[in-house]
């Protein structure tokens, strides 16, 4: 087999639709699920939308003028993929079920042994993982066992019922944020758990009227609008990756958008950060404050220290009787790849590759695994921007590199040593200096070591031109 790709996200059907438009024809799309949509497959939460324009979250080459809102519901956003597959005649090379549990490097065939759930042996000449970051819940470490119904909002259970029952979430997260309100509607009482509060601004979210989409279908009017949206996302990394002082118009956005919703002082200290905006995902809703106010909604700042039967109890040992708890703790980001079972050129695991943290050329390519090609690997993350963007310069390159084995007629390359040595110290002199290490918080960006592992610390305009022509002087080529 030519080419393996591991998920059917939006990474990995970007990287299968580029393949075929190349003129790459053998290869497969091992998804471990029964579908297609990867964290839009997995996240079916009360709520769950895009905090990215849609405009911007979709490729680029494939606009599409129906959205029904400026930020699109989960639904939507599963439809629109499914739809990109199909039109693109990528769905034949789809292998659901198929969960790659081991790749192993063959230094002397110079190929890759792709071991899986199924046992079936297979065999490619290139990896591409396209897992994402956004798939392996995390749960907090709390003791105890809980007796109802207890899930992650990954992994909704919709076969309970949460109407007049007592919830309690554990976690403000990203997600939190969209089904807390949602949750409250319907909930007889409602505890909500929170360690830090995150910063959240206004969401500018509309309906696209039928006008408006007339509007978008006209020639050159979608580009216009995505071109518009890129570029004043792009203005937010100012703060992030030039100077943290410059956040401080972000932080009275976000000041003046909590003090309008929440009229009780001593509430609106406990939702204030007391670390700098940026630190942590900014995020938006407008409907996450008012639903804190509400008769039966409380917010708990006090540790969770216990689970129990029918109980949470907090650090004061109060005991919160709940019928429900559902975890809004996010997931294991920063160490996503590095869990993986990857062994490399001479038995070498990506663990001790990676035992300082995990690094990647221009976050594609790790030195001692030839052909083993990551999308949103590590440092490509965002906290500005669509992911999306991302994902398509590094597709782009990563055919590059395939063009390039070609060309040469070499089995495999592997980048240098003293290359991602470079790349990566130049990028750790960065991320030094800014928000993320030095903001006062922590979060999923940071790994177990304290280090960002996870966001691009530049504008992605700058890793677009980083990104677009690959460099042999940068591979050794093997085979």
């Amino acid at each position: 087999m030519g080419i393996a790709i591991i998920g059917a996200g939006f990474a990995g059907l970007c990287m299968a639709i580029k393949l075929k438009g190349a003129g790459y024809h053998d290869f497969v799309i091992l998804e471990k699920a029964a579908d297609l949509g990867g964290t839009w497959r997995d996240n079916t939460y009360p709520g769950c939308a895009c905090d990215v324009p849609s405009p911007m979250y979709s490729f680029s080459f494939e606009l599409n003028p129906g959205w029904s809102r400026m930020f699109s519901p989960q639904e939507e956003i599963r439809a629109y993929l499914r739809g990109c597959a199909e039109k693109y005649g990528v769905t034949p090379h789809l292998r659901f079920g198929v969960e790659v549990t081991g790749l192993e490097y063959d230094d002397e065939r110079h190929v890759w042994r792709v071991s899986t759930n199924t046992g079936e042996p297979i065999t490619a000449n290139a990896v591409v993982s396209g897992i994402g970051a956004l798939h392996i819940p995390s749960f907090p470490d709390i003791p105890g066992k809980f007796g109802g119904p207890a899930f992650h909002s990954a992994r909704w259970d919709h076969s309970v019922d949460l109407a007049g029952k007592r919830v309690a979430v554990i976690g403000t997260g990203a997600s939190a944020i969209q089904f807390v309100p949602r949750v409250a509607e319907v909930a007889a009482e409602l505890r909500l758990f929170q360690r830090t509060p995150p910063w959240i601004q206004p969401k500018p979210d509309v309906v696209l009227s039928e006008r408006a989409k007339r509007i978008l279908r006209l020639p050159g009017a979608a580009r216009t609008a995505r071109n518009a949206i890129y570029w004043l996302l792009e203005t937010r990394a100012l703060g992030f990756t030039v100077d943290p002082r410059l956040m401080k118009a972000h932080r009275r956005m976000a000041e003046r958008h909590l003090a309008r919703q929440v009229a009780d002082p001593a509430l609106r200290a406990k939702l204030t950060p007391d670390y700098t905006i940026g630190c942590k995902r900014i995020l938006l809703s407008d409907d996450y404050y008012p639903a804190l106010t509400r008769d039966n909604v409380e917010l708990v700042t006090d540790p969770v220290t216990e689970i129990r039967d029918h109980s949470v109890v907090d650090a004061t040992g109060r005991e919160h009787e709940v019928d429900v708890i559902v975890y809004g703790t996010g997931f294991k980001v920063a160490d996503a790849l590095s869990e993986q079972r990857i062994v490399g050129r001479n038995g070498r695991k990506i663990q001790e590759a990676w035992q300082d943290g995990a690094e990647a050329y221009l976050g594609i390519t790790a030195s001692g695994f030839p052909n083993l090609f990551f999308l949103l690997g590590p440092n490509t993350g965002l906290g500005h921007n669509s992911v999306v963007f991302m994902i398509e310069s590094q597709v782009r390159y990563v055919v590059d590199c395939l063009r390039l084995l070609s060309r040469t007629g070499a089995r495999a390359l592997d980048v240098r040593p003293e290359v991602q040595r470079a790349y990566n110290e130049r990028l750790r002199r960065r991320l030094d200096r800014l928000v993320w290490s030095d903001g006062g918080c922590t979060s999923w960006y940071l790994d177990e070591r304290g280090r960002n592992s996870t966001i691009w610390p530049g504008f992605t305009f700058e890793y677009w031109t980083r990104t677009r022509r690959m460099r042999p002087s940068a591979y050794e080529l093997l085979g």
